[in-house]
């Protein structure tokens, strides 16, 4: 296990040996672990990435808590491109938001959920005839913890017994980056709220160097 990190973290370090000044957005989602050594990665090199925030997430649908992380960093493209690496060798999902798409697109908004609530998502928002554009779209190649919160109460002994039976372990984790314009919004933020997908209004989190 600390040898394979040891080979990512080198890795991450070979992706580039120019330095550049550039700074871009980028949002990292998936487990819980990959998500703690993605934020260690960023405070140890604190002069170049900045966390912006970070979100622990837990959904509860019929029978099931689906758990799962994000973070957004702001900082050097290089370092960044770091931070993608180590986070897909893991697992998760990535986007990588560039000043471009700031300066050329109307009203960002970034979508965080299970990848079943997105397609749910997409397709109500369709019915409700709520035109939107997709930018950036990333899923996440590792699942995301799951368990079955029903048995919480239940004696240990029990939950030993029930809780592998339900668990499931096929969850998947999808982020997604949306234009679409300004009066559209609240419509589109209350079709996600319903699909319990956790939304960002990307210009709320941009921060000027």
């Amino acid at each position: 296990m600390i040898e394979s990190k040891i080979k990512v973290l080198r890795k991450a370090a070979q992706v580039s040996t120019t330095q550049s000044s550039d700074k871009i957005w980028c949002v990292i989602a998936g487990n819980e672990e990959m998500v703690n050594n993605v934020a260690y990665s960023a405070i140890s090199s604190k002069e170049r990435v900045k966390i912006l925030f970070r979100e622990h997430v837990n959904l509860k649908e019929s029978f099931v808590r689906k758990k799962f992380d994000f973070i957004m960093l702001y900082g050097d493209t290089d370092k960044i491109r770091e931070l993608s690496l180590i986070c897909k060798e893991n697992g998760g999902a990535y986007l990588k938001i560039a000043p471009y798409y700031v300066k050329n697109e109307s009203n960002l908004l970034l979508l965080v959920a299970p990848d079943n609530a997105i397609k749910k998502f997409a397709g109500d928002a369709e019915k409700g005839q709520i035109p939107f554009s997709f930018i950036l779209e990333d899923t996440t190649t590792g699942f995301i913890e799951t368990d079955v919160y029903l048995t919480d109460h239940l004696p240990q002994i029990v939950r030993d017994i029930v809780d592998p039976l339900f668990k499931m372990s096929d969850v998947v984790l999808s982020t997604i980056l949306l234009s679409l314009e300004e009066e559209n919004i609240q419509k589109i933020k209350e079709v996600a709220e319903s699909n319990k997908v956790f939304v960002v209004e990307f210009n709320e989190i941009i921060e000027e160097e």
